[in-house]
């Protein structure tokens, strides 16, 4: 995957990923157009499917609210890329399709704009503004497969249906 970066600090919670008010509903679009707005209230307008986006440490902490990953998926981000990231966040992302890696070397080396290119396979992240290169874990076989499904419910849903034409 490759985009542009946006890089937010630490301690961004889901709060300012989409804010409460907007928890009425679960339309990804309208998540979508909401998403950062506290925080960066350009940020659905200018951002391109297939950002990437940059955080500090403790990302996405806060409620345990599946809005938060479903916003910043439905806004165009292909990938967060953080420090570290709160546990339950990590978990509802992966649920819904968003892959998360954790390298703080590529936080603290990379700059919004740059032009970031991933291999979720390898883990590599290469800033091709900068000229640089760093690893993150690469994300487990199973795991990518859910994101290739776009999320836990359609992956069960096409392991299920795969099943059923066996037998």
């Amino acid at each position: 995957m490759k985009g542009h970066c946006w890089k937010y600090g630490a301690d961004i919670n889901t709060d300012f990923i989409i804010a409460g008010r907007y928890l009425n509903t679960t339309d990804p679009r309208l998540l979508a157009g909401h998403c950062m707005e506290d925080l960066d209230p350009q940020f659905s307008r200018r951002v391109k499917a297939g950002d990437i986006m940059l955080a500090d440490k403790n990302f996405g902490c806060g409620s345990s609210r599946e809005h938060a990953p479903l916003a910043l998926k439905a806004a165009g981000i292909a990938c967060v890329i953080a420090k570290s990231f709160a546990r339950i966040f990590y978990r509802n992302a992966f649920n819904l399709g968003l892959p998360l890696l954790v390298c703080p070397e590529a936080y603290d080396a990379c700059d919004s704009g740059d032009e970031m290119e991933i291999s979720l396979q390898t883990g590599v992240i290469h800033n091709l503004t900068k000229g640089r290169s760093f690893r993150a874990e690469p994300i487990p076989e199973f795991m990518q497969q859910i994101i290739r499904s776009g999320g836990l419910m359609q992956y069960v849903t096409e392991t299920d249906q795969g099943k059923s034409n066996q037998h």
